[in-house]
């Protein structure tokens, strides 16, 4: 799953759920659920998402909407499976791979044969 998040320190919760597609409510039970996510917060309470953060709600979302994994499946295959994040890392260099083939067979075959 490919990001569109810019190169920051820090990340609202809104540009999180926009990033991922889902609700800003979904971000914030996760947060509850899994200890490994751990935003910073204000003195209003806002939450401010690190790179670090971002990396563990993508594996997160990898077994939980992708994979099917239940939370409670999803928790024990974070504390089991220490190459679970090298998994989801070469799963998005392989779509990246993929979609940038498919672009080159699209160019491919708009063009007219001589």
């Amino acid at each position: 799953m490919k990001l569109n998040l810019p190169d920051k320190l820090y990340y609202s919760i809104g540009e999180v759920a926009r990033a991922f597609d889902v609700n800003a409510s979904l971000i914030r039970y996760w947060e509850g659920e899994f200890p490994v996510i751990k935003p910073k917060k204000n003195k209003k309470g806002n939450r401010y998402f690190t790179p670090e953060d971002i990396k563990n709600l993508q594996i997160i979302y990898h077994l939980v909407k992708e994979k099917g994994y239940t939370l409670d499946g999803a928790k024990i295959a974070l504390t089991t499976n220490s190459r679970i994040s090298e998994t989801v890392t070469l799963i998005d260099r392989l779509e990246f791979v993929k979609a940038e083939l498919l672009k080159l067979k699209d160019s491919l075959a708009d063009k007219p044969e001589e």
